[in-house]
Order: structure tokens, then sequence, then C-alpha cells
């Protein structure tokens, strides 16, 4: 039933694949492996790289603003926790619960700097250009 079927072992030309050019897509190299690959710019996101799965900032911009953001709010609630220690250590002695309150404000602002460092720190990755 399948003896008139013809297979043909000849390379066939590669056909050419126009790629759909999509608005803020940019050929970027990445900061840990120096690979080339595609990245949506318009989306303020961290880039995750398809060959070495590491994430880096596309452009310094987004990993400094964010940076910033995470450091001025540390240190806000920083300000607040250490108001509201000096204020209320007199309570403290007689509310016990006050001090969760006090651990908590902290570690809410240790961990904000903790972030605000980790996008200090990070790699940056390269713009090339458009597709």
């Amino acid at each position: 039933p399948n003896c008139k079927r013809i297979i043909n072992l000849a390379p066939s030309p590669p056909a050419t694949v126009a790629v759909p050019t999509v608005p803020g897509m940019c050929r970027v190299t990445c900061a840990h492996c120096h690979d080339t690959f595609l990245f949506n710019t318009t989306n303020n996101a961290l880039a995750r790289c398809p060959h070495c799965r590491k994430v880096s900032s596309v452009g310094p911009e987004f990993a400094r603003t964010r940076s910033i953001i995470f450091l001025i709010f540390g240190l806000v609630v920083l300000g607040i926790g250490t108001g509201i220690t000096v204020g209320t250590m007199q309570s403290a002695v007689e509310k016990g619960g006050l001090y969760v309150v006090y651990v908590g404000a902290f570690l809410v602002s240790l961990l904000l700097l903790l972030r605000s460092l980790y996008y200090c720190a990070m790699k940056t990755s390269l713009i090339e250009g458009p597709i």
C-alpha cells in the first residue's frame, strides 16, 4: 500500500524564515556567558539567559533604579523601626509583644537593604541593538 511513496534524500535549499518584527525586541549579549539572545526591552524585567540560565539586568538603568528604590524603602522602614523602638521603650517592659514589632521592623528593613545590595551588585547585559 505504501509502495508509491517517493523519499527524496537530497538536501533541500534552506528556506529563509522571516523573523517578525516586534517593537522593543533587541539583541542582547549576556553578562555572564557572553552569548547573544533576543529580549523584549519594553517590559521592565530582568533577563534570564537561555544559554546559562543566569539572571542579569538589561541596561544599567533598571538595576540602578530598583537598587535606589529598595534602599530608600529600607532606610524608611529602619527609621520607623528605630522611632518605634525609642518611643515605646518604657512600655516594652510591661507589654512583651512590642519586642515582636521591633524584630519585625528591623527584619523587614534588613531584607529591603539586602535586596538593594542584590540589585546593586547585579551584572548588566549589553544591548547590541534591534533585530
